[in-house]
C-alpha cells in the first residue's frame, strides 16, 4: 500500500523517533569508546607580574615573565566491578527499544493511514450510492411532471418527487463533503500540504484481500503477535536495559581501579637590564660588634648605585628551558565510595524498582495485547454477520422496489408508497457499504496483530 509507505517516509512523529533512535545509538556509541583512555593536551600562556615563582627556575622572584605551560594527561579506568561494562550492554539494549518504538509508531500509522483510506473509500461509495439516488429520482420526477401535464397524474405526485429530489440531492452533497474531509485527514497522517492536489485509487471494497476469518483465530493471532508486535520487543529490551543498569549501579558501590599518566614542561621568559656598580661610600648596616677594647663598633657596609646600562640578563632559550623542565609522572589510584550521601545506594535501589515497574507494564501490556485481540476478533465475527445480513437486506429491498416501481408505473401504488421504498433502499445500500468498510477495517486489524502486514 503506497500511502502507508509514504506516510512512514514522511511522517513527522516517525521522523521524531527516528531522531530519539539515533540519540540512544549516540549514547552507546559513546559508552563503548569510554572504555579507551582518554588523553588530553593543555596549554596555557599568561603574563606575571610581581613576585612570583619563576617557571624555568622555580625561584620565587619579583620579576616580570611571559610563561607556557604544555601538558599531556591520560587515563584509564582498570576494574571498576563490570560497571562500565553492563552501562555499555544497557545502552545497547535501549538503542533496540527505540528502534523498536519507532516500528511500533509505524505499525500504529499504518493502521491508522489504512483506516483513513478506508473512510475515503467508504465516503466515495456512499457519494456513488447518493449520486445514484439523485438520478433515479430526477428520472422519476421528469416522467411524473410528463403525466401530471398530460392530467394522467395529480399535480401532488410532483411536489412529493421534488421534495424528494431536494432531499437526495442535500445528502449528496453532504456526502462529497464527507469524500473531501476524509482526504484531508489522511493528508495529515501523509504529511501532505492541505493544499496541494490529492487523489487515490479506489479499488471495490469487495476486491480488497481479506484472510478467512478462520486463519486468525485468536490463540494463534496473540502468540504470533507475542513474537512480532514492537511494543512487546520494547518492553522486552527496556527490561534487559534495566537489569544492565541496575548491574552497572551496583558495581558503583564498590572500589574502583585507575591507571594515569602525564607528560609536562614549561618555559618562562624575562628580561631584566644590568647596569654597572658605582662606589659611593660606606653606610651603618645595622649591625654591631665589640672590638678588642671592649668597645662597640657599627659596621659599615658598602652604598653603591646603578651607573651605566651594560646590557640584559635574560632567560634560557626556549627548547632549553622545555628540555630541563620537561617531566613525567604515572602511576594508580583506588576510589573506594565511602559515604555519598547515600548517593550510590539510592541510585541502586531505583533501579531495582524500575526493573520491579518494567516488569509489571510487561505484564500489562501483554493482558491488554490479548484483551484486544480477542475483542478484536469477536467484533470482526459480528462484522461478518452484520454484512451477510445487510446483503440479504439489500437483495431484499431492491425487490422490493423493483416491484413498487412496477406498480406505480401502472398506477397502482401512489408516489409516497414509491418514494417510501426508494428511501428504503437507499438505506440499505448505505448500510451494507457502512457494514462491507467495518468488517474490512476490523480484518485488517487482525492481520496487524497477526504480522501479515496490510494490504489492499
Amino acid at each position: 500500500m503506497e500511502c502507508v509507505q509514504y506516510a512512514m517516509e514522511n511522517n513527522i512523529s516517525v521522523k521524531q523517533s527516528a531522531l530519539q533512535a539515533d540519540l540512544a545509538s549516540i549514547t552507546y556509541k559513546q559508552s563503548k569508546l569510554s572504555e579507551i583512555p582518554n588523553l588530553n593536551l593543555t596549554n596555557s600562556d599568561g603574563l606575571s607580574y610581581g613576585k612570583s615563582k619563576n617557571p624555568s627556575t622555580g625561584i620565587l622572584e619579583n620579576q616580570n615573565y611571559f610563561s607556557v605551560n604544555l601538558d599531556l594527561q591520560t587515563s584509564v579506568q582498570i576494574f571498576n566491578w563490570f560497571s562500565k561494562k553492563n552501562s555499555i550492554l544497557a545502552n545497547q539494549w535501549s538503542v533496540m527499544a527505540a528502534n523498536a518504538a519507532t516500528d511500533k509508531l509505524k505499525n500504529d500509522l499504518a493502521l491508522t493511514v489504512a483506516n483513513s483510506y478506508l473512510q475515503i473509500l467508504l465516503a466515495r461509495e456512499q457519494e456513488q450510492i447518493a449520486a445514484i439516488q439523485v438520478q433515479q429520482s430526477r428520472a422519476q420526477l421528469d416522467l411524473v411532471n410528463k403525466q401530471v401535464n398530460a392530467g394522467a397524474l395529480a399535480e401532488f405526485n410532483a411536489t412529493e418527487l421534488e421534495s424528494q429530489l431536494a432531499n437526495d440531492t442535500a445528502n449528496l452533497i453532504t456526502a462529497e463533503g464527507n469524500v473531501t474531509q476524509a482526504k484531508y485527514v489522511l493528508k495529515a497522517y501523509l504529511n501532505i500540504d492541505a493544499a496541494d492536489s490529492f487523489d487515490i485509487d479506489e479499488p471495490a471494497m469487495d476486491q480488497i484481500p481479506v484472510m478467512p476469518i478462520g486463519e486468525l483465530q485468536p490463540a494463534d493471532v496473540y502468540a504470533s503477535a507475542l513474537a512480532n508486535q514492537p511494543q512487546q520487543r520494547m518492553n522486552e529490551y527496556n527490561l534487559k536495559a534495566a537489569e544492565k543498569n541496575s548491574l552497572a549501579a551496583k558495581g558503583m558501590l564498590y572500589p574502583s581501579i585507575s591507571a594515569f599518566g602525564s607528560l609536562g614542561s614549561s618555559y618562562g621568559y624575562f628580561r631584566t637590564p644590568q647596569f654597572t656598580q658605582v662606589f659611593t661610600g660606606y653606610a651603618p648596616s645595622g649591625l654591631v660588634i665589640t672590638d678588642n677594647s671592649g668597645n662597640v663598633v657599627d659596621v659599615q657596609k658598602p652604598v653603591y648605585k646603578n651607573g651605566v646600562r651594560s646590557g640584559y640578563i635574560t632567560s634560557d632559550p626556549f627548547g632549553t628551558q622545555f628540555n630541563n623542565n620537561f617531566g613525567q609522572s604515572i602511576g594508580l589510584s583506588i576510589s573506594v565510595p565511602i559515604f555519598n550521601g547515600w548517593q550510590a545506594k539510592g541510585n541502586y535501589k531505583r533501579t531495582q524498582i524500575n526493573i520491579k515497574n518494567l516488569e509489571y507494564q510487561q505484564d500489562l501490556d501483554n493482558k491488554t495485547l490479548k484483551q484486544n485481540i480477542y475483542q478484536a476478533y469477536n467484533a470482526a465475527f459480528v462484522a461478518l454477520q452484520k454484512l451477510t445480513s445487510s446483503e440479504k437486506a439489500v437483495q431484499a429491498a431492491q425487490k422490493t422496489y423493483d416491484y413498487t416501481l412496477k406498480r406505480y408505473t401502472i398506477g397502482m401504488i401512489g408516489t409516497l408508497e414509491l418514494v417510501t421504498n426508494q428511501n428504503n433502499l437507499f438505506t440499505a445500500k448505505l448500510q451494507y457499504a457502512l457494514n462491507q468498510f467495518d468488517y474490512v477495517f476490523k480484518m485488517k486489524v487482525l492481520e496487524y496483530y497477526k504480522g501479515t502486514g496490510l494490504k489492499f
